[in-house]
């Protein structure tokens, strides 16, 4: 297979059929994109220079927020551009560059929050053991393997998109670079790209999930074992934040998967909406999630955002 002798660039596309209505669409996206900007920036920030959150639990939600951001700012900078500008051309590096981290970062929010919930795990069958199985080395530990994980899986897919043809249509159907979409138009021998991400997806994301549902179990009967009914609930309390992110993670990847795979027949306008709202709805309702159900971060939101006056 010899180097890529195609042409250099895609073309992006946004909402097709609906180009006169990209400057109003940009709106609530440019919204959305400060709204995360802000939420999990703010996150950070508060985990950061708080000394009370300097806790697992919060490490692993720094994680989190770390992830949406990256989420965020590999997908929105070219949607923006698309959308406001009208730039859709985007050269073959860049394009890859960003298919391999969409999907570097999905399997490493899955792992983040598999992550967070062995926390949750330890916290309520083992509590005695917490701080000693639980510390800042095992944590940025953790953390790494994360990462190396994610990074390590994505990259043989992305590798081989440097080495195919581009010899039909250079036009991609979403405003940033998906790897099932740039394979499409590869005139080459794609099934390995295509088998890949699904063994992955079975042998990663899906895994993940069984393993959170098990451990859930797991801390269910031991919650159920509590003789109190106030610890109890403080208990179960301390998951509902971990399982709304679950739910709301995993079910935007259910749909969205079920649609690519199954939804040949449905409007592509459909396509592109599942794929925003996977990308932007998790990084979007994480940090009020959090922020909601977790009275350290409301005193800390507070705190930051109070004014000079009132902190006296």
């Amino acid at each position: 297979m010899g180097l890529n002798k195609s042409a250099s660039t895609f073309q992006l596309t946004g909402f097709p059929g609906m180009e006169k209505a990209h400057h109003w669409i940009f709106i609530p996206l440019l919204a959305a994109y400060n709204s995360i900007l802000l939420g999990n920036g703010t996150l950070l920030f508060l985990i950061r220079n708080d000394h009370n959150l300097h806790e697992p639990m919060y490490y692993f939600l720094a994680m989190l927020a770390a992830t949406d951001l990256g989420v965020t700012l590999t997908t929105m900078p070219t949607v923006l551009g698309v959308l406001w500008l009208d730039h859709r051309e985007i050269g073959h590096g860049a394009c890859f560059s960003q298919a391999y981290f969409i999907r570097t970062l999905s399997v490493m929010e899955s792992g983040v929050l598999l992550a967070m919930a062995y926390e949750h795990f330890i916290a309520i069958r083992n509590p005695l053991r917490y701080t000693s199985i639980l510390t800042n080395t095992q944590v940025m530990k953790i953390g790494v393997g994360v990462l190396t994980r994610a990074g390590l899986s994505i990259m043989p897919i992305v590798v081989r998109l440097h080495w195919f043809p581009y010899c039909r249509s250079h036009v991609l159907s979403h405003a940033f670079c998906l790897h099932q979409d740039v394979i499409k138009l590869a005139c080459a021998d794609i099934t390995f790209n295509c088998l890949y991400p699904v063994v992955l997806l079975f042998a990663m994301v899906l895994l993940d999930f069984l393993i959170i549902f098990f451990s859930y179990i797991l801390i269910l009967k031991t919650v159920r074992g509590i003789g109190s009914g106030g610890e109890r609930a403080k208990a179960l309390n301390t998951c509902v934040s971990h399982i709304c992110c679950i739910l709301v993670f995993y079910v935007t990847v259910v749909c969205l998967t079920f649609i690519h795979r199954f939804g040949k027949h449905v409007p592509h306008v459909v396509h592109i909406t599942m794929s925003y709202l996977h990308f932007l709805f998790p990084p979007f309702m994480n940090p009020f999630i959090y922020s909601i159900k977790t009275k350290q971060i409301q005193s800390g939101i507070l705190h930051l955002f109070s004014l000079p006056h009132s902190r006296a």
